[in-house]
């Protein structure tokens, strides 16, 4: 049997190392990419060499892991590190298929003539999770080169961050990067934001564009890959993530099934589901479809929303709850623009929810379920009283006295809150009801004010899950609104 021989994988190094060569760089069109806004962070836990951890970077497919460890290759460079003290290598290459971690570092020194106990590398691994037991390939090499700083990525976010936790304690930091958020997309887009605040029917166009093509960067700024999103996108996360990752990590044995259930749950983003239902539906045993929802939520692809009483108290048995994409726009990649109307308000208010579970820490919402009626968001203390509660209706058609305001009205009446929001498609204003105050605000709006205090808190080094989760804007002064 023919073996991948060593000048091979030394060939496709130097290729995948362009920076090797004379005056020699990352490529121009990734150079010439916005950085995310959570690439400083990001950098902040490379350039802490002093701690012996290996970084590793995780998140779902398309979202810009690459293109961020380019972009530290560019400011390593840019910092005076030698071209030949950076590494990368991206795993998913059939050349380096099941080549131990070891025997990268080993061949990378020799090309480079790097002594045994090298000072200053910076060594990369792309798509780690193709490698098996890489948690315990990579721990090795943290504690064999103390002086090297390893760091790995990939989209198989259930396998990595399982692994990373129960092999890598004291040698791994996590780091999580989600789908682009609406702040984000503006910035990519190079919107002006204060200049949309202006123009509510502006933002809304901006809104629905980034709803329905906006979680991956590349897709922003490509007008052809948006002519042709659901090849680009659709079958990258089909073939890659629900037949390939998944199944192999998990040993999952109906691929095939795991694809039309992610597809199912993808047409009913922001409905209330049940277990009953699902297994009906797709004829699935129930204990199944809880492991691939485990699946699903752990590889970044759904939220799941837990259902609450009138109190804010969590039901003992869970069999109803509400599913989101955690990207948008992938259902637009599955199923291409929405038409009817009650479609389209689905995926805006999951557009609207993925800036919350970005934001905040998901145990902190909740959707509300009651003999009275029900509440889309309920946002909870730290201590699991409630603290806001809204409805999300991407509409203007409403009436004074609607069942929408009564239903907040008796959630805050059964809690003790005062103020109820309705997030409407362009309205404002305000009114009560018997001792509540309801808010009406653009959910548009307000989705950009929550992700654009996420962005600034994630510049500055903060996680924003840890902040309270208050659903009113921030206030000027970068605190939580009143």
């Amino acid at each position: 049997m023919l073996e991948v021989t060593d000048v091979e994988i030394k060939h496709r190094l130097e290729f995948d190392n362009p920076w090797w060569e004379p005056d020699g760089g990352i490529l121009p069109h990734i150079d010439e990419a916005p950085r995310r806004a959570y690439f400083e962070p990001f950098l902040k836990l490379v350039n802490e060499t002093s701690v012996r951890r290996a970084v590793v970077l995780m998140g779902p497919r398309r979202v810009g892991k690459t293109w961020m460890l380019f972009h530290t290759v560019k400011h390593l460079l840019d910092q005076g590190v030698p071209a030949a003290n950076i590494l990368y290598a991206s795993l998913d290459n059939p050349v380096y298929s099941r080549i131990p971690l070891q025997k990268f570092v080993d061949l990378y020194m020799e090309i480079h003539g790097h002594p045994r106990r090298p000072q200053g590398l910076y060594v990369m691994f792309d798509e780690i999770q193709y490698l098996k037991d890489w948690e315990q390939h990579l721990k090795v090499l943290v504690d064999s080169y103390p002086s090297i700083r390893f760091i790995a990525s990939g989209s198989a976010a259930a396998a990595l961050k399982r692994k990373s936790e129960e092999s890598g304690a004291g040698r791994f930091t996590d780091f999580t990067l989600p789908p682009l958020t609406f702040a984000e997309y503006l910035r990519f887009r190079k919107e002006n934001p204060d200049a949309l605040r202006q123009d509510i029917d502006r933002l809304n166009e901006q809104f629905m564009g980034y709803a329905l093509y906006g979680g991956f960067p590349e897709a922003v700024m490509n007008e052809e890959i948006r002519r042709d999103f659901q090849r680009f996108v659709g079958n990258d996360i089909i073939d890659k993530v629900l037949l390939r990752d998944l199944p192999n990590v998990y040993g999952i044995d109906d691929s095939q099934e795991l694809n039309r259930f992610f597809a199912h749950l993808a047409y009913q983003t922001g409905q209330e589901l049940s277990l009953d239902g699902l297994s009906k539906h797709s004829g699935i045993a129930k204990n199944t479809i809880k492991k691939y929802l485990d699946y699903l939520e752990a590889a970044f692809l759904i939220y799941r929303l837990h259902r609450v009483d009138q109190h804010a108290r969590r039901l003992q048995r869970v069999t109803r709850f509400k599913v989101y994409l955690s990207n948008p726009s992938l259902r637009t990649a599955l199923y291409g623009e929405p038409e009817r109307m009650e479609i389209i308000g689905s995926v805006m208010e999951s557009a609207f929810m993925a800036q919350m579970f970005t934001s905040f820490r998901s145990d902190l919402l909740a959707y509300a379920s009651f003999p009275e009626g029900e509440v889309d968001l309920v946002v909870l203390k730290h201590d699991g009283t409630i603290l806001d509660c809204a409805e999300l209706k991407w509409s203007d058609h409403y009436q004074s006295g609607n069942y929408l305001y009564n239903r907040l009205a008796k959630m805050a009446a059964f809690t003790d809150v005062k103020v109820g929001f309705l997030l409407l498609k362009s309205k404002s204003g305000s009114f009560k009801i018997g001792e509540t105050d309801i808010i009406c605000a653009p959910m548009s709006l307000l989705a950009l004010l929550r992700s654009m205090n996420s962005m600034d808190l994630v510049q500055q080094g903060i996680d924003p899950r840890n902040n309270l989760p208050f659903l009113r804007p921030p206030s000027s002064d970068g605190g939580q609104g009143a």
